[in-house]
């Protein structure tokens, strides 16, 4: 018989329908299947490439809550870590292009939708390039920084990305499937990694983010069972 490929168009369908454990953060629980495990990278690797493409990470993450039901009320909110501080390298203010007396400042949030924590983020931004209204939401508010500076119609550019898990080990498309298991998938707390630099519409840079991406992404029940 055929094996799947990798491609996420092809994967195979849940093996069981799912409802809601005890695990942290009440996530449901997903059954340690190999069809299981081709589903997750698969979402994984599709919220990686939606991102990428996108404009905005904070968007792309409302879409994805209100795709997979992860709250009612399906908007992303910034939890601010008010006290963080972690001043820009000489690299990064090279990749600003600011020089060393420009002020670059620093947010440390968690973009939460609902009770789902979906991404943590360390951000240098240049007020200088902000508006001042801009600026006043950043400071003060919880603002998500995407849509703090929407009105900058800003671009991001990737130049890092890392795999921090993978449902399935390399060459797994070449061996056996293995036998599922008793247990529940064990998905861990960070998924993916980005260093991005976001651009104005003119192409000046004016931010830089290290965001990962986590597992609550993953906190919804899987479908049923395609039937034999």
């Amino acid at each position: 018989m055929r094996r799947p490929t990798p491609r996420f168009w092809l994967l195979l369908p849940a093996v069981l329908s799912v409802g809601r454990g005890a695990a942290a953060a009440d996530r449901p629980v997903w059954p340690d299947s190999f069809a299981t495990r081709v589903e997750a990278l698969a979402l994984i690797e599709t919220l990686n490439a939606e991102i990428l493409a996108s404009r905005s990470a904070t968007l792309t993450l409302e879409r994805w809550c209100a795709a997979h039901g992860l709250s009612d009320d399906p908007k992303v909110v910034a939890r601010l870590d008010r006290d963080a501080d972690k001043p820009a390298s000489p690299e990064q203010r090279r990749r600003l292009q600011v020089g060393d007396a420009e002020p670059v400042r620093y947010r440390h949030v968690r973009l939460a939708c609902g009770d789902h924590v979906l991404s943590e983020a360390d951000n240098w931004y240049v007020p200088g390039r902000l508006a001042p209204e801009m600026n006043r939401l950043l400071e003060t508010t919880d603002t998500p920084f995407g849509k703090a500076v929407a009105a900058l119609r800003p671009y991001r550019q990737t130049f890092a990305v890392e795999t921090l898990w993978s449902p399935l080990p390399e060459g797994w498309e070449l061996r056996p499937a293995p036998a599922p298991t008793q247990g529940a998938l064990d998905v861990p707390d960070r998924l993916f990694e980005h260093h991005a630099l976001l651009y104005t519409e003119d192409h000046l840079p004016f931010s830089e983010v290290d965001e990962v991406y986590r597992g609550e992404l993953l906190a919804f029940p899987l479908g049923p069972a395609a039937p034999p």
